[in-house]
């Protein structure tokens, strides 16, 4: 640890103590006593008139706040027009946020991958519904989130108390005009205040946790404006909480615990505090200090070519989400910023447009628990395209309209509704080129931007630096979509800690379109959130020619074995019809070698022994063969428990079966696998005649159609690709 860091850690530490032995309190203020504690020495004298009466003063200093907070905020918070343009653009949206609003009010929560969860009535906020184990109230401090056995799935019971579904409450009130929606949000904020006093429980153990209650409340004020619900005595309660959190935020912000979206997300939420709520003592701390965050860590946590650097496409599209909240905010207020921060983040977004599948949806990279900043809409987690939207009219960028396929709430709420309309008028255009490398991880072959095109995603990059907890052990592991339909996917995520097995082998190498050597992961896992070793990998060499693409990569997790083992793989794409793999694995002892290829959910069989089909539900299919220079056996696998295989996560909580191929052999080092991966548009065609050529480790290698004289030659550096004349 450095001096700063050991400094840091020492004045949180102290800090808990303090707040242990009662130092701070842990009560909330009489209502009489919030104006003195908490704001500002210049505001009240600001208030007109010199009334001493507690209920007058509230009812001035909420009208101030209505009059001049909306400048500081959000223009579709605070306009009218938001919610007729998109009752009437985007009907179907309106009418999904007012069917989630009428199951909170009746008491059934949509959480992450979890439907109707009922948390009691009144709610029992420290409760898990799924394992039905309960949080003790006790200090912060004592209280370890990820012991699931003590308080269950942490990350279900936060997600209720971030609020986020007062966004649902809040917009339908303004579709409908209705009081019971914000009757029902203040009923719960009361509750919630009541149940969770400052300093104790599982609510106050994450710093990210407070931070993003503070942009809740924050939307809740201006949607539920003009509500006889939100009344002034509850503004001010809702005053003395933002102050409660936004201390506590500034005082435990996770620069050594949670350097990632904790950090970003604390620093946003401090940011919002600091602008909206500018009476409040420290507000003008918290702003710099949020805006500082967001800026110093936009360069540490998005790598130069738009990588997110846990390398998780989930958490990638929340930095998005954090970083277009706080630069639409920054410009509404009038602050300026770093033109560097723009230019990053516009990376950022060209990258998750790269790794856009066809049919529209981010592939599941890393972890990916479907959380966001806010709930514009109810949208799966994989599903961009309000990010999109956004980008799209803040940037004045055509491939980000091309890419949100239309209008979405977001922006609307967001840049307002002449903003919304301005957004319209870019004509959407797909991004130029089509495959690339992407150089801090990812190459994407790709046959076009269709919806029914073909794409391989091909991990290059080594496993997450140590100070992120997202990343998959996925080295070298592909995805694959045909038709515009994914076929080879990532297993997902599944849970974090409630289940330690299921957390291992969701994160694992096993549960990836990659190669396993003696059954073992690429990286072992040391907690939920931590891995053992952090394995390396390169792309060694890209090539992107008319009738080709070429990737060769390698990782070297397997050298922690007592015999060394390096995996190289390399990939050619012959344009636009098929995929060649090419697995060497260089060692001098006897591996069992395991060829893993995870499918979605489809119906998938092996034919004679030999071809693997896969059928999708568009009527195609993917068919695979492998061509070895030892024995091989083929198995399918769906549904396994012992050992675990064959699953998919298609939602945070959920877990289907899905088949996984597995190519094995026990063989010495080094050998050599080549797998052919072809698309044909009728599910039942008959697969090609082909002829492998093998050859040593380290010398070139080949395939041949025979059926229509078409043959590739993978050597050591390049591709050469030879034709009949009938087929020019």
């Amino acid at each position: 640890m450095s001096l700063t860091e050991i400094a840091c850690r020492g004045r949180q530490e102290a800090s808990k103590w303090l707040e242990r032995v009662g130092a701070n309190g842990s009560a909330h203020s009489e209502p009489q006593d919030i104006l003195n504690k908490l704001l500002t020495r210049e505001a009240l004298p600001k208030l007109p008139g010199g009334d001493s009466d507690f209920g007058a003063i509230a009812k001035r200093l909420w009208k101030r706040f209505q009059e001049t907070a909306a400048s500081r905020f959000f223009e579709g918070a605070t306009e009218h027009g938001a919610a007729t343009v998109l009752h009437g653009e985007m009907p179907e949206t309106a009418a999904r946020i007012i069917g989630a609003a009428e199951r909170i009010l009746a008491g059934r929560f949509d959480l992450l991958g979890y439907e109707k969860l009922f948390f009691g009535d009144p709610i029992d906020w420290r409760l898990d519904p799924v394992t039905g184990r309960r949080s003790i109230l006790a200090h912060w401090s004592r209280i370890d989130p990820l012991d699931a056995a003590a308080v269950g799935d942490s990350k279900i019971v936060w997600e209720l108390s971030r609020h986020q579904w007062m966004m649902y409450l809040g917009i339908a009130y303004r579709l409908t005009g209705e009081e019971k929606y914000a009757r029902c949000a203040a009923e719960y904020f009361r509750q919630w205040v009541r149940a969770n006093p400052p300093g104790l429980g599982i609510h106050w153990t994450s710093s990210l946790e407070t931070a993003l209650r503070i942009v809740s409340w924050s939307w809740a004020l201006f949607l539920f404006r003009g509500s006889e619900a939100l009344a002034p005595e509850l503004f001010l309660r809702m005053l003395e909480c933002v102050s409660h959190h936004a201390v506590r935020v500034e005082k435990y912000l996770s620069y050594y615990f949670a350097p990632n979206t904790h950090l970003t997300g604390e620093a946003l939420g401090l940011f919002y505090a600091g602008v909206l709520f500018a009476d409040l003592q420290g507000a003008r701390r918290w702003r710099e200090l949020g805006a500082r965050i967001l800026i110093d860590e936009c360069g540490r946590q998005i790598l130069s070519d738009g990588v997110y650097f846990e390398q998780s496409i989930c958490y990638q599209r929340y930095t998005a989400e954090i970083y277009l909240h706080f630069l639409i905010l920054a410009k509404r207020n009038e602050i300026a910023l770093p033109q560097s921060v723009g230019h990053r983040i516009e990376r950022l977004i060209d990258a998750l447009v790269t790794l856009r599948r066809p049919d529209g949806s981010l592939p599941d990279i890393g972890d990916a628990d479907g959380g966001c900043l806010l709930p514009f809409d109810r949208r799966n987690g994989n599903d961009a395209r309000g990010v999109f939207a956004v980008a799209a009219a803040f940037f004045n960028r055509p491939d980000y309209a091309w890419a949100a396929e239309g209008p979405a709430s977001e922006s609307l709420w967001l840049l307002g509704a002449a903003r919304h309309k301005d957004c319209r008028r870019i004509a959407p255009t797909p991004p130029a080129g089509r495959s690339c490398s992407i150089s801090d991880g990812y190459v994407v072959m790709r046959s076009g931007w269709a919806r029914d095109a073909h794409q391989l995603i091909f991990d290059t990059g080594p496993l997450s630096s140590p100070k992120s907890g997202h990343g998959h052990a996925d080295l070298l592991s592909i995805q694959c979509s045909v038709f515009g339909e994914p076929y080879l996917v990532d297993a997902g995520t599944y849970c974090y800690t409630s289940e330690p097995a299921w957390r291992d082998f969701f994160r694992g190498s096993l549960a990836h379109s990659t190669v396993a050597v003696d059954g073992e992961s690429q990286a072992l896992s040391s907690g939920p959130f931590k891995w053992k070793d952090h394995p390396g990998a390169r792309l060694r060499r890209w090539l992107s020619a008319d009738d080709y693409d070429f990737a060769d990569a390698e990782h070297y997790a397997y050298t922690r074995l007592l015999d060394p083992v390096v995996h190289r793989r390399r990939i050619v794409f012959v344009k636009q019809s098929y995929w060649i793999v090419v697995d060497d694995l260089l060692g001098s002892a006897e591996h069992r070698v395991d060829i893993r290829f995870q499918f979605a959910p489809f119906p998938v069989d092996i034919e004679d022994g030999r071809w693997v089909r896969a059928r999708g539900h568009q009527g195609h299919a993917l068919l695979l063969r492998h061509f070895a220079n030892v024995p091989y056996r083929l198995e399918l696998v769906r549904g396994g428990v012992a050992p675990i295989q064959g699953w998919h996560s298609p939602e945070y909580g959920r877990r289907v079966p899905a088949p996984v191929l597995i190519c094995s052999m026990h063989t010495r080092l080094p050998s050599r696998v080549m797998t052919v991966v072809i698309p044909f548009a009728d599910a039942s065609a008959q697969p090609p005649d082909i002829l492998p050529i093998l050859s040593d480790p380290i010398g070139p290698s080949g395939l041949s159609f025979i059926r229509n004289g078409e043959t590739v030659m993978i050597h050591e550096n390049e591709v050469a690709i030879r034709r009949t004349d009938s087929m020019n």
